[in-house]
C-alpha cells in the first residue's frame, strides 16, 4: 500500500470536509450537535455493530458452502479489517476484497482463489439489492425534489455504468472463456509499456481464474445459499437506512425512510467512484446538499451527516486499524492503488 498516497487523499477529502463545515457554519453546526439526544446515537451504532454482525454472518454462509474452516471471530476481525481498508483506498470501495481473501486463505490454508470466490460472491450478493434500491432512489429524487435534468442524468448515468460494470465483471467470473480472452487482452496491453517477462504471470492468472470461476458458480447454484445471502443483503440495506432514521431522531428530524434511503443510496452510489478514501468529501457534500434540498436547515443536514459518517466510516476504519496488528501490516501490500 501506498502510504503516501493514502495520506495524501485522505488529507484532501478532511481538507474539503473542513471548507464544507466552515461554509455552513461552524457555531450552527456545534449548536446543533449539542442538541442531538445521546440514546439515539448510542442506538444507531448498535445497529451499526448489528449490520458488521449481518456482513460477517453473510460470508460465513459463503464459506460454508465451499467448505472453508473458519473461526467466527477471526472472521468478524477480516470483516471489519476489509471494510477499514475498503474506506482507506480509493479504488471504488474494493481494496479490502483480496485482503479478506488473503487472510482467510492465509487462516485457513485454503488456496486463494477458492477464498477470493467467497469474498466476490459476497461481493455480489451486496450489490443486487443495492442496484434495486438505487433505481427507486433515482426515481424518488426526480419526484420528489424535481432536480435538475442534469443531475438527473448525471445520476442516470452513473448508475448505468456500474450496472454495466457489474455485468461485466459478473460475466468474466461466470464465462470461462470470455476471461480467459479478458486476462489475455490485460497482459498484451501491459507488454506495450513493459518488457518485464510477464508469462509466468499470465499462466497464474488464467490458472487461478478457471479455480476461481468453478468455486463461484458452484456457489450461484446452490439455491438455499442464493435466497439465505439475498435476504441479508436486503435486512442489511435496510438497517442501514434505519442507522440514519435514528440518527436524525437523535436532533429531533422525523425524516421519511423513502427520502433517507433516496439520499444514502444516491451518495453511496457517488462515493463508489475511485476519488478518495471511503468518498469523503463526496459522500458528506452530496448527502448535505440533497438533506437541505429536501427542507432540513444546512446546519441539522451537516450535524447529522458528520454523525452518521462518525459511525458508519471512521468508526469501522479505527476498529480495523486496531484490529489489523493481529495479522501482520504485511496484508496491505495486497492492495494496490496505482
Amino acid at each position: 500500500m501506498d502510504y503516501k498516497k493514502v495520506g495524501a487523499l485522505l488529507s484532501v477529502g478532511i481538507i474539503i470536509l473542513i471548507a464544507m463545515v466552515i461554509f455552513v457554519g461552524p457555531q450552527q453546526i456545534i449548536g446543533a450537535l449539542q442538541t442531538a439526544d445521546i440514546n439515539y446515537v448510542i442506538l444507531a451504532i448498535i445497529v451499526q455493530f448489528i449490520i458488521l454482525w449481518l456482513w460477517n454472518t453473510r460470508w460465513s454462509v459463503i464459506c460454508r458452502a465451499l467448505d472453508i474452516p473458519h473461526n467466527q471471530l477471526s472472521l468478524f476481525a477480516m470483516t471489519i479489517v476489509g471494510l477499514a481498508i475498503n474506506d482507506l483506498t480509493p479504488s471504488g470501495r474494493s481494496g479490502g476484497e483480496p485482503v479478506r481473501a488473503y487472510l482467510l486463505s492465509k487462516r485457513s490454508s485454503v488456496e486463494f482463489k477458492r477464498t477470493f470466490a467467497t469474498v466476490m460472491g459476497d461481493k455480489i450478493f451486496d450489490t443486487f439489492p443495492f442496484m434495486v434500491l438505487a433505481i427507486f432512489a433515482i426515481a424518488y429524487l426526480m419526484l420528489y425534489l424535481h432536480l435538475s435534468t442534469s443531475i438527473f442524468a448525471l445520476l442516470l448515468v452513473a448508475l448505468i455504468l456500474f450496472v454495466i460494470a457489474l455485468v461485466f465483471i459478473v460475466y468474466i467470473c461466470i464465462n470461462e472463456t470470455f476471461g480467459l480472452r479478458t486476462i489475455d487482452w490485460i497482459f498484451r496491453q501491459l507488454r506495450k509499456f513493459t518488457k518485464r517477462d510477464l508469462d509466468k504471470y499470465e499462466d497464474t492468472a488464467r490458472t487461478s481464474l478457471i479455480g476461481f470461476q468453478n468455486s463461484l458458480l458452484y456457489l450461484m447454484s446452490d439455491r438455499k445459499l442464493l435466497i439465505e445471502a439475498t435476504v441479508i443483503s436486503f435486512v442489511v440495506w435496510f438497517l442501514e437506512l434505519l442507522r440514519v432514521y435514528i440518527v436524525f431522531l437523535a436532533f429531533g428530524v422525523n425524516v421519511s425512510l423513502g427520502m433517507i434511503a433516496a439520499v444514502f443510496l444516491v451518495s453511496t452510489l457517488i462515493g463508489i467512484i475511485p476519488a478518495l478514501p471511503g468518498g469523503l468529501g463526496s459522500i458528506d457534500g452530496v448527502m448535505i446538499l440533497l438533506y437541505s434540498m429536501a427542507g432540513i436547515t444546512a446546519s441539522v443536514s451537516t450535524a447529522a451527516t458528520l454523525v452518521e459518517r462518525m459511525i458508519s466510516l471512521w468508526m469501522v476504519i479505527i476498529i480495523g486499524v486496531i484490529l489489523l496488528p493481529f495479522f501482520g501490516t504485511g496484508v496491505l501490500d495486497k492492495v494496490d492503488l496505482d
